[in-house]
């Protein structure tokens, strides 16, 4: 079943499609770097990371130490996690199904 997010617009489909179009590492680093900020690059990859070490049960102290993620930050990853749309969690697993097929 397709999901649809309630900011889902023409313009946000269109984002998406280009995401989609993509055909490389390359490409993707190429359209970020176009389209978002170093900081907002750094910090999607920040909260990605707390992501995967919360989904490992490392404590909020620890991710904060490890990361530099805020509290806050960390909670609301968290909130994801337990309550959000699921794509870190589809993300995630993409991701260690991608490297158990590289090995």
């Amino acid at each position: 079943m397709a999901y649809f997010p309630n900011w889902r617009d023409e313009k946000t489909d269109v984002l998406v499609k280009a995401f989609l179009s993509l055909k490389n590492e390359d490409d993707v680093y190429r359209f970020l770097d176009d389209i978002c900020t170093i900081s907002e690059i750094k910090a999607m990859a920040q909260r990605l990371e707390v992501a995967q070490l919360l989904m490992d049960n490392i404590t909020y102290n620890q991710i904060a130490k490890d990361t530099g993620a805020s509290t806050a930050t960390i909670s609301r990853v968290k909130r994801c996690l337990d309550y959000g749309a699921d794509g870190y969690r589809r993300v995630l697993r993409y991701l260690k199904e991608e490297k158990q097929d590289e090995e």
